[in-house]
């Protein structure tokens, strides 16, 4: 080799691998002190404290431990924030990502769960509603840190598509497959008129076939529904329905009811909600109805009662943010097409996914005030 390929820089270090050894660095250490997850995992803790009586009522004093609710709610959050499509993967990443481990409160040597056992732990949550629980703790957390408004709100709804095909839905009354049945194949629903009156999947009943506007793709679909504080574009209210045509605004009217309680408040929303009813129902409740006016073809429900006032545009400004929070739980939070079938299993999600996106967004706005 010629003389002008050696270097004199340093002595080459040995490529060696020990199997096994004692490490003294626990996971708290190895965790920056500035990671987005810290205060993140601050918020999620006092939530969780919050909701202690309620894990309580929900479990016996006797009988063999389970998964304890605050680490799977913990790894759930990680979950929808990481974006992590399947509960096998989750427990992959917790076996081996110390970061993930700090997170949900597992030492370095604890063992993970079986996916199968960690689901079914995760469908007892389910019965007792605890994501909404947990999504209320973090609303009010919000609150005591002075991040809500409360008297400025705005209300919307997004389609969340099913976990189910399009040759799922079928009739009502169709006869049960025989043994000669080829499966897939043998569905052809072309030409065939399709309603939810007459059809409904056969993988999700609680699916419904619609599309949001015309020209527009029909899709066996969920309707999620939020109502966002206009301050910091917090979400404080959020349901999971049937898509219908109506779905929107009788969602919107029951969440206002809960959130605004018998204060004056505006309520901003967008075209689709410039009906007649809608907008009576909301001044009966004590909600003056921000709506933006749908003149096309027709006179609109909002006139220059509303429309007049300085704070009706600066409503529809701020409604728009609203918009913020369906991409986040749609590219981020898993939300564009559910992983879950049937309306309480979708809409648990759906709360829980707001929940997370709460979090987020608390984090950035208690770090801008310092």
């Amino acid at each position: 080799m010629s003389d002008e390929f050696v270097t004199t820089s340093g002595m080459r270090g040995i490529d060696s691998t020990q199997p096994a050894i004692f490490s003294y660095v626990s996971t708290e250490q190895r965790v920056p002190k500035d990671h987005p997850l810290r205060p993140i995992r601050s918020f999620c803790d006092i939530a969780l404290r919050a909701m202690s009586r309620e894990f309580d009522r929900m479990y016996s004093d006797m009988g063999r431990p389970s998964i304890p609710p605050e680490k799977l709610l913990r790894a759930l959050l990680l979950q929808v924030l990481y974006t992590v499509r399947s509960e096998r993967m989750l427990m992959e990443q917790l076996d081996y990502n110390l970061l993930f481990r700090w997170f949900v409160g597992l030492n370095m040597d604890d063992g993970v769960w079986d996916p199968t056992v960690f689901s079914k732990n995760r469908d007892r949550l389910l019965e007792a509603d605890v994501a909404r629980l947990f999504f209320q703790a973090v609303v009010e957390e919000a609150r005591v840190l002075g991040l809500l408004s409360d008297e400025h709100f705005s209300v919307d709804g997004t389609l969340i598509e099913a976990w189910a095909s399009q040759k799922s839905f079928q009739k009502k009354d169709r006869e049960p497959e025989g043994p000669d049945d080829s499966g897939n194949t043998s569905i052809d629903f072309h030409g065939e008129k399709r309603t939810n009156d007459t059809h409904e999947s056969t993988s999700d009943p609680d699916a419904r076939l619609y599309r949001k506007g015309k020209g527009k793709e029909a899709k066996l679909s969920y309707a999620g529904h939020v109502v966002m504080e206009n301050r910091n574009g917090l979400a404080v209210a959020g349901e999971l329905t049937k898509a219908t045509g109506t779905a929107e605004r009788e969602a919107a009217v029951e969440m206002l009811k809960d959130v605004t309680g018998d204060k004056r408040v505006t309520a901003g929303a967008d075209k689709a909600y410039d009906t007649k009813g809608f907008v009576e129902q909301l001044r009966e409740i004590n909600v003056t109805p921000h709506v933006t006016q749908n003149t096309k073809g027709r006179n609109s429900a909002i006139d220059g009662r509303t429309t007049r006032h300085e704070g009706y545009d600066i409503s529809l400004r701020c409604r728009a943010r609203i918009e913020e929070i369906f991409g986040w739980l749609k590219t981020v939070g898993g939300q564009r097409k559910t992983r879950y079938r049937g309306e309480r299993r979708v809409g648990w999600m759906f709360e829980f996914s707001l929940a997370a996106y709460n979090l987020v967004r608390m984090r950035r706005l208690v770090a801008d005030l310092g």
